[in-house]
């Protein structure tokens, strides 16, 4: 699919609309993988906390993908910075995505792929050293979408259910 016309900007205040009726459908895939974790219908991000996200560009860039004036996907990322004493870690820089979706109506046409690559670049120009995110096993689409990126498993998250 062709994404010449598909434009990946920071995301601003007046995009919080968008980016909320995004953050619900990426809840409800998690509601529908993990209901003893996730409440079908709520999101990750009141509107109040969107906009102190949007203020603090340099640790929490938010980019957003945007097609025929409509936002289609989002990527939230932030900055961990493992420099400096106090820590195990070789000194370095990872930019960590907390959240990333394309919406339901646009999946399948690389707007995900798009914004992966925007932010990879942005970690390069930036200094990080690596890119890292968490999946949850309940989304095995989105490990497989992942992977078909290059990324590859470099730490497990296990659970015992109680």
């Amino acid at each position: 699919m062709d994404t010449t016309d598909l434009t990946i900007r920071r995301a601003t205040q007046a995009d919080i609309p968008a980016i909320a009726a995004l953050l619900h459908q990426v809840n409800d895939v998690h509601a529908d993988g993990r209901p003893d974790l996730f409440e079908h219908g709520a999101r990750k991000y009141d509107d109040r906390q969107l906009a102190r996200i949007l203020d603090d560009p340099t640790g929490h860039p938010v980019f957003v993908a945007e097609r025929g004036g409509a936002v289609t996907g989002y990527a939230f990322c932030q900055r961990e910075d493992f420099t400096g004493p106090g820590s195990n870690m070789t000194d370095h820089v990872t930019l960590y995505i907390d959240d990333i979706c394309v919406d339901e109506r646009s999946r399948g046409m690389h707007i995900g792929t798009a914004l992966y690559r925007h932010v990879l670049d942005y970690a390069r120009a930036t200094g990080c050293h690596n890119v890292t995110l968490n999946a949850w096993a309940c989304n095995p689409g989105a490990v497989k979408f992942y992977e078909s990126l290059g990324m590859s498993v470099y730490k497990y998250g296990m659970e015992q259910v109680l």
